[in-house]
């Protein structure tokens, strides 16, 4: 609580400031963003470094997570008061042009990306962006219609982190780093008998407040994806398989209990169980590890999710794309800006892996050249992962809503207030109505 405390002064504080900077002077830019109290600090040690370079001072504006962070910028965007520098990750692949009835932020009548963001190919012409060692595959996850609009800043990846020093003191046995199904289901039950009680062999992963990531890469492995881009694979069968496994794993006593499961919001270490100490194995984003490592003196580990290894069904997640304000007083800096985090090494010394591995070989080699074991053990993971994987699907339109309703109806089914053939049919009808 404390932490979540701090972190939401300091997004007051730095909101009220930059709203002070921004009339001041066009030296000065607005950037908002969003992580954990590690990522706010790293991240304004090195915008320091920029000040002191170049005379333009960054004004973060952070919010503790991703939703709170798109409620803001709807909110700023709409009210025609949003930050310079606007940080996307996936929702990126949300804003279509204005005429695409799917899109988002077109369907809440402020228009389309093209309406929002500011093209950015003239800036690389003129050299204030320097792309020209970033990876092709984070080139090509910023450019609609051959334009470029974002780029996002490093690529990380589902993982399951697992308590390794919990499973060594009760003499659990240590996880593989691929399993399949079987083998997951088997190793769990292994796990929760060597468990003290209240303890839990892993979290409820099945859709959390943030996310339904989990739930994407069960139905990719199943070979039924949730969204090709223009259609569901899915039936209300399908998915009501999936509820039953989450149900099976509850009911086996390997996951908490409904009502403790909703005591953790899962969406970073402040609100983790396995950091607060009622489970051993949670889902993350690779990137995550340093935050969760840094939360406890317990030595942490990362694995595939269950017949990664068999499917191939992981998949690169490009990193805090990162986009620049159509209306900008000063486009030019912006530019700069970005290219500054995307390519100086410095930067990366700072930040270590979070938030994620880089998308240039320089800057991959600055975390490397005096990596801590945990910026080691992100990059090994993706090393191994990365082997595993398949390019990522589109996003679900209007995947914000999405979440939520997916996070709602799984309650629903947890608590036992709706059984898991009336949960897979209202999954059919929320992306029914997501998607018409």
């Amino acid at each position: 609580m404390k932490k979540n405390i701090m972190v939401l002064l300091v997004f007051a504080i730095s909101t009220i400031f930059s709203g002070c900077f921004q009339q001041q002077g066009s030296n000065v830019l607005r950037w908002s963003f969003w992580g954990s109290e590690a990522r706010i600090r790293n991240y304004q040690l090195s915008n320091d470094i920029f000040a002191e370079r170049t005379g333009i001072i960054i004004a973060g504006e952070p919010a503790p997570g991703t939703g709170q962070h798109f409620d803001k910028f709807r909110t700023q965007f709409a009210g025609g008061f949003a930050a310079d520098i606007v940080q996307l990750g996936g929702y990126f692949s949300n804003l279509g042009f204005s005429d695409d009835g799917r899109n988002v932020v077109g369907t809440m009548g402020y228009g389309g990306l093209e309406d929002l963001l500011l093209p950015l190919d003239s800036y690389v012409r003129s050299g204030h962006l320097d792309i020209s060692n970033v990876d092709k595959a984070a080139i090509d996850a910023g450019t609609r219609n051959g334009i470029l609009y974002a780029i996002p800043v490093a690529t990380n990846m589902p993982a399951l982190v697992y308590n390794k020093s919990l499973l060594e003191r009760v003499g659990a046995p240590l996880p593989e780093v691929g399993m399949t199904w079987n083998e997951f289901d088997t190793w769990l039950r292994q796990v929760q008998e060597k468990l003290p009680r209240g303890i839990f062999a892993m979290t409820d992963n099945g859709a959390t407040v943030t996310g339904s990531v989990f739930f994407s890469f069960w139905c990719a492995d199943n070979g039924t994806p949730v969204w090709d881009g223009s259609k569901t694979n899915l039936t209300a069968s399908i998915v009501r398989d999936y509820f039953d496994l989450w149900a099976g794993w509850r009911a086996s006593g390997l996951i908490p209990p409904a009502a403790i499961g909703a005591d953790f919001a899962e969406t970073n270490e402040a609100t983790s169980s396995l950091i607060a100490g009622r489970t051993a194995v949670t889902y993350i984003w690779s990137n995550q590890l340093s935050g969760y490592q840094n939360a406890t003196t317990d030595t942490l580990d990362l694995i595939m999710l269950p017949n990664a290894v068999v499917s191939n069904c992981l998949w690169g997640q490009m990193s805090q794309m990162m986009a620049v304000n159509k209306n900008t007083r000063n486009p030019q800096a912006a530019a700069q800006f970005i290219s500054y985090r995307i390519n100086d090494p410095g930067v990366w010394e700072i930040m270590g892996a979070d938030p994620g591995v880089p998308v240039t070989p320089a800057a991959r080699n600055a975390i490397l050249a005096d990596a801590t074991p945990v910026t080691e053990k992100v990059v090994a993971y993706l090393n191994v992962a990365g082997s595993h994987s398949s390019p990522a699907n589109p996003n679900m339109p209007n995947d914000t809503e999405w979440n939520a309703g997916l996070h709602l109806i799984y309650q629903n089914a947890a608590y036992g207030r709706i059984n898991s053939g009336q949960a897979g049919q209202q999954v059919m009808d929320l992306i029914a109505r997501l998607t018409r």
